[in-house]
C-alpha cells in the first residue's frame, strides 16, 4: 500500500521530518511522486525506515546504517559490518565509563579537600578548588 511521508512516519514510528531527511540522506531510495509532487512511499520503505529507527536506538550513526543497507542492497550479509559498528561503539562506551569514573574521583577528592579546609576554618571557594586540584594534577605529573 503506498503511503504519503506523513503516514510512511507514523507506521514506522518516525517524524515525517526523519524521514525527509533521511531520504536526502540517501538511507532511502527516491520517493516515487505523485502527479501532485507529493512523496509515495511503499511497505518496503517503511520496513527500512523501522530498521533505521532500531539502528538508531543501538546507537549506529546515520553514515553506519547508511554503510549497512547498502552492503544489504548490494547483495552481501552486513552482519559482520553490523558486528565490527557494536563492537566500536562498545569500546566508545567503556571508554567513555573510565573517563567518567576518574572525573567523578577527581570531584570527590575536590569536593573532601574543599571540605577538609573548611572544617579547618578555610573558606570553601570554588575557584580555590579548582586551582588547588589544578596544582594536585600538575605535581602529579
Amino acid at each position: 500500500m503506498d503511503m504519503t511521508v506523513g503516514a510512511a512516519a507514523q507506521a514506522a514510528g518516525v517524524t515525517a521530518k526523519a524521514v525527509r531527511l533521511w531520504e536526502s540522506k540517501g538511507l532511502l531510495p527516491p520517493a516515487e511522486r505523485t502527479q501532485a509532487g507529493y512523496r509515495i512511499f511503499t511497505d518496503d520503505d517503511i520496513e527500512v525506515l523501522r530498521f533505521i529507527r532500531q539502528a538508531k536506538t543501538l546507537g549506529l550513526t546515520l553514515p553506519e546504517i547508511k554503510d549497512i543497507i547498502d552492503l544489504q542492497r548490494d547483495g552481501a550479509a552486513p552482519c559482520g559490518r553490523v558486528t565490527e559498528l557494536l563492537d566500536a561503539h562498545i569500546a566508545d562506551i567503556d571508554r567513555t565509563l573510565r573517563e567518567l569514573r576518574q572525573l567523578r574521583r577527581s570531584l570527590a577528592t575536590a569536593r573532601r579537600t574543599a571540605r577538609e579546609g573548611q572544617r579547618r576554618g578555610e573558606n570553601a571557594v570554588v575557584c580555590r578548588i579548582i586551582e588547588n586540584h589544578a596544582n594536585a594534577d600538575n605535581s602529579a605529573t
